[in-house]
């Protein structure tokens, strides 16, 4: 649970891994934890996940402190660091568990979101439309443990070279001002 001053972002867009490695680096975030969201299966395994079966989607959940980065910061950051027009896909990685997904907490957190994905449509940015889904946070499970600080812990696997760095750094230098120092 949150400390009260605390808020929580429940996000999706492709690998866990990706998004989390950004989040991080935020000043205001307090905690990234990667986990399933948006399925019906209670408690599953990343295999399960991976499979297919499960409806649940990659995402992580990003605690701030809104006197530091607001959720609109958040969302508008969500939307750089990921293409929110590729259906059930990011890349090479294909499937509804690397959907875009926005998972609101409250009708504020909806409202925002849904301003969120109108802006980044607006932006001209995409010559697709973004398919970004946004639903209520049902039940959220944190993935398991060797998936926590995955780019932190393994900056020499090959995905993370591939994938993870380059997107890391362009989103170092879009962010610049706002990285924890």
């Amino acid at each position: 649970m949150p400390d009260q001053d605390l808020d929580t972002a429940t996000l999706g867009g492709g690998c866990f891994w990706c998004l989390e490695a950004a989040f991080q680096q935020l000043r205001g975030i307090t905690r990234v934890q990667s986990g399933y969201a948006g399925g019906d299966t209670p408690d599953p395994s990343y295999e399960a996940v991976c499979a297919g079966t499960t409806g649940h989607a990659e995402v992580v959940q990003v605690e701030f402190d809104p006197a530091a980065i607001t959720y609109r910061d958040l969302l508008d950051v969500f939307f750089t660091i990921h293409d929110p027009t590729q259906l059930n896909r990011q890349g090479n990685d294909v499937g509804t568990q690397y959907r875009s997904a926005i998972f609101y907490t409250d009708e504020a957190q909806r409202r925002e979101a849904d301003a969120a994905k109108a802006r980044a449509e607006a932006s001209g940015r995409w010559k697709r439309p973004v398919v970004t889904e946004i639903a209520p946070l049902g039940n959220y499970y944190r993935a398991e443990e060797y998936h926590q600080e995955y780019f932190e812990k393994n900056p020499y696997q090959g995905y993370c070279q591939v994938v993870i760095a380059p997107k890391l750094s362009k989103f170092r230098k879009r962010y610049q001002e706002r990285l924890k120092t």
